[in-house]
């Protein structure tokens, strides 16, 4: 499988804020170049390229030493209502006041199951 990063728009790039490369995923998760790219392709994080450079991932999808735990589901639920990775972050990182904040961030602090049936009722 190969990967397929999305470039992104002005917009939803200053809705996430704070990026990194895949090289700080790798170093900030202790894994190699290698698994952060393989986290990539198998949906368990999404990244997009900023300014035609190297994928980026949002920093908000990192706890201290994993993948926030929820996110990947929210993203499989995500792709499964039809939102690509560009939407898919858009989705995220608007602030929603019933929440309140933006979904990212109930995600962090442990609403994931929340969030997921949230995205889940996109698809209808």
């Amino acid at each position: 499988m190969t990967l397929s990063v999305a470039q992104i728009d002005q917009q939803t790039d200053e809705l996430v804020g704070e990026w990194l490369s895949l090289s700080e995923v790798a170093r900030r998760l202790g894994l190699t170049a290698g698994r952060a790219k393989q986290l990539l392709k198998d949906r368990k994080i999404i990244g997009v390229r900023r300014n035609g450079g190297e994928p980026q991932v949002p920093a908000a999808f990192l706890a201290t030493d994993d993948v926030l735990k929820g996110l990947p589901g929210t993203l499989t639920v995500l792709g499964d209502a039809g939102y690509d990775d560009v939407e898919a972050l858009r989705w995220l990182f608007t602030p929603d006041d019933s929440l309140p904040g933006a979904p990212v961030e109930a995600i962090a602090a442990g609403r994931h199951t929340e969030v997921k049936r949230r995205a889940q009722a996109l698809a209808f």
